[in-house]
């Protein structure tokens, strides 16, 4: 692994075109030579806040350097290209292997080892190895989200112990990306598979022709509906936010207070997130190929838009705020508790998962929009298989990433889409006769994908932050809160702006 301790033994060059360069050094380079613990923070910070922020990113420790106590007079363009050069130098031959470095060819059969924590993933595993006989799947189980993402984080920093392939969150390849661990699949005939998938899934993995990772599953995001509970009270299933409204006013009344028309689960950001894009928000402004700099626009009048659509639900009594993916929650599916489910292209598995006595009273229909007419969709999670820069061979770990979900995978789709219900990327798997006309049970026979497919296809660009545990944390803390102090919500989206703006300044980023 690239690192500053390591980086030390090579830096005499840099050493002296800092102490030169930058006049205000105390030391040019002093690195703390705990850095596989410490994340490769400075003991001392460098003067010349340009140099440490190219220095920050073209490393590969982990964390960030903090720039908050810099206060260096400004350096010249000519100055920081000098030492830039220099560094780039020094950096030469530095990295522990692994990754884009050339490996002699295998002799025999190559084991692969991947992360990820799809459901049934273990069968698809057993198709990939019976069909290879040149390489060979190892999989485990790493944990959920961010209990795997830890584990990653700790290998990576450590360098040794990360798999070759690892499942990430698409929300999470800018904070992987940033600290240089991920390989670029674009030198291994990625983007020869570019076309399989639609642009906005192809963007949230790349930048150019780097590609970082392969996209796997999406969330489009649709209204489900209890067909029994709105014939039950006479209501409309709604084409706009406003009539949306307007029959959860109505199933107040005629329920006695009985029924919400949804719940609006504050505690999760990627849920948030796909309501923020429908209305046409961009939280951040971020390009992985210019990672020092980034824009933070959180409390944009889209997205009070939306906070206060919902605060209104709320406070008016027609929405509930119950914690998603809890008991009470999944209990609220299953009874008449929830008229509708705001959900992602996952959720018919998931509602099926976990309210199996609703089944067959279950519909879909497109997301309301804000304009009536148009057609603006949001997504909620997906995911994408990425190398690391420990994979021996790269090339291989990217044929793995490439083909296991691949778009002419479909025997490996069959299990994703019937056992996993996952909700493919890839376009010739989801616009395929076979996932587009297929009836679910749970939904009364409906082809919910007739309604998905569409979404899918129409969602536009949006960009995550390199931080987004630290932008979710925000968003849903402050909601959360304002929910419970019965505070305004849009408050809490300006408080999390100032938040993220000083937390992105301290980690040494641009901020726009």
């Amino acid at each position: 692994m690239l690192c500053f301790a390591a980086l030390q033994k090579r830096s005499n060059i840099v050493r002296r075109i800092a102490e030169n360069q930058f006049g205000g050094a105390r030391k040019a380079f002093s690195a703390d030579p705990r850095c596989a613990s410490t994340g490769g923070r400075l003991s001392e910070p460098w003067t010349g806040s340009d140099l440490i922020n190219w220095i920050r990113i073209y490393s590969n420790c982990e964390d960030p350097v903090n720039l908050s106590k810099l206060s260096a007079p400004r350096v010249s363009r000519r100055s920081l290209v000098a030492a830039v050069a220099a560094t780039a130098l020094a950096l030469t031959g530095c990295s522990s292997g692994g990754g884009d470095e050339p490996a002699e060819k295998p002799t025999g059969p190559v084991t692969i080892k991947v992360w990820a924590w799809y459901p049934e993933f273990q069968g698809v595993v057993d198709l990939f190895n019976s069909t290879h006989s040149d390489i060979k799947i190892e999989w485990t189980n790493a944990g959920t989200g961010q209990d795997q993402y830890t584990k990653l984080q700790t290998a990576l920093k450590a360098g040794k112990g990360a798999p070759d392939v690892a499942m990430l969150e698409l929300q999470e390849i800018p904070t992987f990306q940033l600290t240089k661990h991920l390989v670029d699949l674009g030198k291994y005939g990625a983007n020869d598979v570019k076309g399989d998938y639609v642009d906005w899934a192809w963007k949230q993995v790349s930048s150019g022709d780097q590609v970082y990772a392969i996209p796997v599953d999406a969330g489009p995001m649709a209204m489900m509906y209890r067909d029994d509970i709105f014939k039950k009270y006479n209501l409309t299933v709604p084409t706009t936010w406003d009539e949306y409204k307007a029959q959860a006013e109505k199933l107040k009344t005629a329920s006695a207070g009985k029924s919400f028309i949804t719940d609006f689960g504050a505690n999760d950001g990627g849920f948030l997130s796909g309501l923020f894009w429908q209305a046409g928000a961009q939280p951040y402004s971020y390009d992985l190929a210019n990672p020092a700099n980034i824009g933070v626009n959180l409390a944009s009048a889209e997205a009070k838009k939306v906070i206060s659509y919902w605060e209104g639900l709320v406070n008016g009594g027609l929405a509930d705020t119950t914690a998603f993916h809890t008991t009470d929650f999944y209990n609220g599916l299953g009874s008449e508790k929830y008229a509708t489910y705001i959900a992602a292209g996952w959720g018919p598995g998931y509602i099926q998962a976990n309210a199996a006595k609703s089944s067959g009273k279950w519909k879909v229909a497109p997301l309301p929009q804000w304009v009536a007419g148009e057609n603006k969709q949001g997504d909620w999670g997906g995911s994408s298989f990425a190398v690391t820069d420990q994979a021996k061979y790269p090339d291989i770990a990217a044929k793995v990433a490439m083909e296991i979900f691949g778009a002419k995978n479909t025997e490996a789709w069959k299990i994703g889409i019937d056992k996993a219900f996952l909700f493919p990327t890839a376009t010739p798997i989801l616009e395929s006769d076979t996932f587009k006309n297929k009836e679910y049970e749970f939904f009364g026979g409906q082809k919910v994908n007739e309604v998905f497919v569409p979404a899918y296809n129409a969602i536009g660009p949006f960009a995550w932050s390199p931080f987004n545990s630290y932008n979710f944390n925000q968003l849903t803390t402050g909601l959360n809160q304002a929910i419970e102090n019965k505070t305004s919500w849009t408050a809490s989206l300006d408080a999390a702006q100032a938040n993220v703006k000083t937390y992105a300044t301290q980690q040494g980023f641009q901020v726009q």
